[in-house]
């Protein structure tokens, strides 16, 4: 199945409803893949009696580190599809939609490389450390990448309600 680039490729009406189905859509399946992250981590517990720690850990950080990669990857592919769509409209629909594209400029996200990277993100590779030392050191790759979950959780509900404004700003 083919992705558009933009939120205006298929025939619209009205561009701005149009943009708005298709993020609140977008935004909903960002959701879904967070979600089933942390399904997936909270099913791990089945396994416990079958399998160690040691191999039931990594796992888990595993799967949570995929879920937020594909959730950033996601963000970052409402974002290109917003700016593309915002291009192709009017100033009056540009401020329609202002709001939703605030979400992006004031919150952009790096890229994965940059969240991976124990240096370039030390508050939460301290955090990730002390709990890692108060539980069990095994635990510290898997906070780490419950803290890149926990960001990509907050844009997609910071980028919720500014689809929820913008709606309730139509309807008024």
């Amino acid at each position: 199945m083919a992705h558009s680039k933009s939120y205006l490729a298929e025939p619209f009406d009205d561009p701005v409803m149009t943009i708005l189905k298709a993020i609140d859509r977008d935004v909903a399946r960002g959701e879904d893949i967070l979600m089933l992250g942390f399904g997936m981590v909270m099913l791990s517990s089945t396994f416990a009696p079958i399998a160690p720690p040691t191999v039931i850990l990594p796992m888990v950080a595993l799967t949570f580190a995929l879920s937020s990669g594909f959730a950033r990857c996601h963000y970052l592919g409402m974002e290109h599809k917003l700016t593309a769509a915002m291009s192709q409209l009017e100033r009056r629909d540009k401020l329609i939609l202002r709001p939703i594209a605030a979400v992006f400029i004031e919150n952009p996200m790096p890229p994965l490389i940059d969240s991976f990277n124990l240096l370039k993100n030390m508050k939460r590779t301290w955090k990730s450390v002390l709990g890692g030392i108060l539980i069990n050191p095994l635990w510290m790759p898997i906070f780490y990448v419950m803290g890149m979950q926990i960001v990509e959780e907050q844009n997609l509900i910071l980028l919720n309600r500014a689809i929820i404004s913008v709606e309730k700003q139509i309807m008024d």
